[in-house]
């Protein structure tokens, strides 16, 4: 059931029945430190927040990613929908994007819709898999055509790919909630779903690199035309970030990144940043070695980028997930990168209704969520 960002035209039907077509389901986000659970409603031209739940996930149930204990989480899912009286029986869900691969492939544009399915599947997917064929399942999207070096026509085609092993834990999972999976896909999708609008404003030969800093990790992905081209995984992530801090205060380490909610990033020179003489306390200095590390991990995958696509050049970094709204970040990497960076805020970007209003410091981190809710409205 994964989905092309940004487009309403379904996937191929392959993983079991996943790609039913959207309903009147909720938007569930599984992180490693909490879920996320919401329900839209289209009002006009706008949405409108029915329902946003969050509830903390506790050690040891999800880690790098993967689910380890399913029946635990099923039961936190479950006591969290009854606790909320919320009803619905579909959902919409995503998986890591360290657990995907995505690919985009040319493909001769004469084929009719069988032939490219077959080519696709059988054919040219095996040859961009790191696993054996029959241990993934596929999804693919024709894209745009366009003429290769030889002036022969071709059509793109996005081709997404998750280990079964993965796709069945989910499947798992969900089926011991008593809850159906509607739509299952990617979470990078589901946040460029949320920003779209925002993403409508580069032309066609500009690149935007969506950092999404989550707990565990954070995840590049560089979009052009609204379609990821290349992703990538760093092992940095909000918990990284606070127990850096954390350890230069003598404080002990702790899941919860609520501290991490107050700060404000000074804006340093990168020359007292190596150095340490940047006049700060050690905790920020500590803080501020770890989104260096984090710049030199942007820094390396934006180039490797432009050296395989030299016709396109970077035109922005749009900062999301839970880390995305730390003060200044946004300054942080502008200084470091020489590349405009800015903080999403998914609530205006769909021009949200809301009965409560949610912290500006928290926007950054429902992309991925309310991205799994417009699959459902």
């Amino acid at each position: 059931m994964f989905a092309t960002p940004g487009r309403t035209t379904p996937m191929f039907n392959s993983f079991k029945n996943l790609f039913a077509k959207k309903g009147n389901g909720i938007g569930l986000e599984i992180a490693p430190e909490r879920i996320n659970i919401v329900q839209l409603r289209k009002q006009g031209q706008t949405y409108k927040l029915v329902t946003f739940v969050t509830e903390e996930v506790p050690e040891g149930i999800i880690e790098e990613g993967r689910i380890l204990d399913s029946p635990a989480l099923a039961e936190l899912i479950r006591e969290t929908l009854d606790k909320n009286n919320i009803k619905a029986k579909k959902i919409a869900t995503a998986v890591p994007m360290r657990e995907s691969i995505i690919r985009l492939i040319p493909i001769p544009s004469e084929l009719d819709d069988q032939e490219l399915k077959d080519m696709v599947l059988n054919h040219e997917a095996g040859l961009y898999l790191p696993y054996p064929r029959e241990e993934v399942d596929l999804d693919y999207q024709k894209l745009g055509f366009f003429e290769d070096e030889d002036g022969i026509e071709k059509v793109q085609v996005l081709l997404v790919a998750t280990r079964r092993e993965v796709t069945d834990m989910y499947l798992e999972t969900f089926e011991q909630a008593e809850l159906e999976i509607d739509v299952l896909e990617i979470n990078s999708f589901a946040l460029i779903r949320t920003i779209r609008e925002q993403l409508r404003a580069f032309g066609p030969q500009e690149a935007v690199v969506l950092v999404d800093i989550e707990f565990e990790s954070t995840e590049i992905a560089i979009i052009v035309d609204g379609v990821p081209q290349f992703s990538r995984t760093v092992p940095i992530g909000t918990f990284q970030l606070q127990s850096a801090l954390s350890r230069a205060m003598n404080l002990p380490t702790k899941r919860d990144t609520e501290m991490l909610q107050g700060m404000t990033i000074p804006n340093t020179p990168v020359d007292g940043l190596r150095t340490g003489a940047t006049g700060i306390n050690p905790g920020m200095a500590a803080l501020l070695r770890v989104l260096g590390e984090l710049t030199d991990e942007l820094r390396r995958s934006i180039d490797f980028y432009l050296n395989q696509s030299s016709d396109y050049e970077v035109a922005q970094l749009l900062l999301a997930g839970p880390g995305g709204g730390i003060g200044q970040l946004d300054e942080f990497f502008t200084n470091r990168l020489s590349l405009p960076a800015e903080q999403i805020d998914p609530v205006t970007a769909l021009s949200l209704e809301m009965d409560e209003e949610i912290p500006e410091i928290l926007r950054p981190g429902l992309g991925v969520a309310l991205g799994l809710g417009l699959r459902e409205v």
